[in-house]
């Protein structure tokens, strides 16, 4: 076998382990991300409010993360669950689903839409759903479907109640979905809870950047809008170090066979 072609399979199999390497680190930052997908649910932005019934423990959780139909504006995998971590059932109690600024509540099945003058001062949507008991350490979950306008900031907020509506037991926002890297471009819009979303407006446009609604009236805000930096970044770095590990496997052997000669 001559020196030629030795030097190029030894560049080629160098080529490929590099790769092959390049293409298992891209494997773990996705495997990350699958991690925070839809799935257990974050209480974050949540607060107890008012005193429950002995034994009784009502909380809510949201989806760490959602999305959003670019062309649409339809959101996917948004779901409120309300718990009852208590040691006692907690007997008749309703969750509410009320939508902020971007964020519009369309329907929430087996829910009844609240009437516009009835909703919390900020509000632009909202649905009462009641459950007739919780048993200790039971959950009951609501999909909802929802409408999310990204060239503003959006909120969602879910109280927890008495039946009669007089007692707020816990309540879970309003907390914001958003994202810090709006993509218009792309298909779909991952948006995180408890995230400030970043309007994809024009250059010099503002619009977009209120989010306070909610501090006017029945629904004070009752957790911090903390910002979530979404993943991005490193996999496009990977994917730089790819292309050049690919483009060194073809160069390298006809370089070697150049030297060669």
């Amino acid at each position: 076998m001559s020196s030629v072609m030795r030097a190029g399979r030894r560049a080629t199999t160098a080529g490929s382990l590099l790769t092959a390497a390049v293409a298992a680190a891209l494997v773990l930052p996705a495997t990350a991300v699958a991690d925070n997908a839809p799935g257990p649910g974050s209480s974050e932005g949540g607060k107890v409010m008012g005193k429950a019934p002995a034994g009784v423990e009502p909380t809510t959780t949201l989806p760490k993360k959602i999305s959003v139909d670019n062309s649409t504006g339809k959101t996917k995998d948004l779901v409120a669950t309300v718990q009852n971590k208590g040691t006692e059932d907690s007997g008749k109690i309703s969750l509410a689903v009320v939508g902020f600024d971007g964020l519009t509540v369309k329907d929430v099945p087996g829910c009844t839409s609240i009437p516009e003058n009835k909703l919390p001062k900020g509000s632009n949507s909202g649905f009462s759903c009641p459950v007739s008991n919780l048993a200790a350490g039971k959950s009951k979950s609501f999909p909802v479907s929802a409408t999310f306008d990204l060239s503003k900031t959006g909120k969602i907020c879910l109280p927890v109640q008495s039946a009669d509506g007089k007692t707020t037991f816990w309540q879970q926002g309003p907390v914001p979905f958003g994202t810090t890297s709006p993509s218009p471009n792309a298909p779909v819009t991952p948006l995180l809870l408890n995230t400030v979303n970043k309007p994809a407006t024009p250059a010099g446009d503002k619009g977009g950047e209120g989010g306070k609604a909610g501090d006017k009236g029945e629904l004070p805000s009752t957790g911090p809008a903390d910002r979530v930096l979404p993943l991005g970044a490193v996999g496009a770095a990977l994917l730089a170090v790819g292309g050049a590990g690919l483009w060194w496997t073809r160069r390298r052997p006809s370089e070697e066979s150049s030297a060669a000669r």
